[in-house]
């Protein structure tokens, strides 16, 4: 069930949200997510502050889609939620996946050329976010007091440990990476943004303030 757009997002973003936030999450992917949902509820109960880390190797990809349509759903919903992304290297946002966001609906300025800085504005009622590929410990990053959600398999498989994580939670999705060159691209790295969006907006669907 969506809400009205009472949080100014861009009409192209509303029509997307209103798209993601109705789409059924199968069975199986509800299970994953289930204990995500669990944490931060027990951290809102508590009068916590709840901050999610997503990470995955490049911090160029399903991260950044799983940070910034993580924000996107707090915002939307209304629920006290800091949403983070690091790697285990840096390397830069991916032109194709900030490509995909814009057609989304997001409002996206880049600076600089070697891992440019981008501002991501979904509203002009919430600040903007800024975006890099960066690692999970970068200093924009909370160093305690967090939950990791690793977005892909290789970084969850070769990072066993990420200091200052209080909890550490497998959500993989598949990297849209490997159909770069072929013509069925953008339609990869648009599926996995849907993806992404409609699984991070059932999970703060299901969460309550305090």
């Amino acid at each position: 069930m969506t809400k009205e757009n009472i949080t100014g997002f861009f009409p192209t973003l509303q029509m997307t949200v209103n798209l993601v936030s109705n789409m059924p999450i199968p069975e199986s992917r509800r299970e994953i997510l289930k204990p995500l949902i669990i944490y931060m509820q027990e951290r809102l109960n508590l009068g916590l502050e709840v901050n999610l880390n997503f990470v995955c190797t490049h911090n160029s990809r399903r991260s950044q889609f799983s940070q910034i349509w993580g924000q996107t759903a707090a915002n939307f919903y209304g629920i006290k939620v800091n949403s983070f992304s690091g790697g285990v290297e840096v390397t830069t946002f991916n032109n194709s996946a900030l490509t995909t966001l814009k057609k989304s609906g997001f409002d996206i300025k880049s600076t600089g050329t070697d891992n440019p800085k981008c501002e991501v504005l979904m509203s002009h009622d919430f600040e903007p976010m800024i975006m890099f590929s960066k690692l999970f410990d970068d200093s924009i990053n909370p160093v305690n007091n967090f939950a990791s959600v690793m977005t892909c398999s290789h970084a969850d498989e070769n990072c066993p440990v990420i200091p200052g994580s209080q909890k550490r939670f497998s959500i993989h999705y598949e990297d849209p990476k490997m159909f770069d060159g072929l013509r069925i691209a953008p339609t990869k790295y648009h599926e996995c943004s849907i993806q992404v969006a409609s699984e991070m907006f059932y999970v703060f669907s299901k969460l309550k303030n305090k």
